[in-house]
């Protein structure tokens, strides 16, 4: 949508909604556009390193012998 300075003056609170809804509003000045209204960003918390936690089993690398010898390729 394109409109120009005095009709985005009276209806700000619609271009605003229209942007937050994806349209796109081009601000224009005398039929040039100067300026595009677009949605802000939410800002976000900063991200920590480190909230990660994984838990491994003791055991997690060993194998019965019949996947250990289907692994090496000595099951038919």
């Amino acid at each position: 949508m394109k409109v120009n300075v005095h009709e985005a003056k009276t209806q700000l609170s619609k271009l605003i909604a229209a942007a937050e809804a994806g349209e796109e509003v081009v601000i224009a000045r005398a039929g040039t556009p100067a300026v595009r209204l677009v949605p802000c960003e939410p800002e976000r918390e900063p991200r920590t390193p480190g909230n990660l936690k994984i838990w491994i089993a003791d055991d997690f690398d060993e194998l019965d012998e019949e996947t250990a010898a289907a692994f090496r390729g000595e099951l038919p």
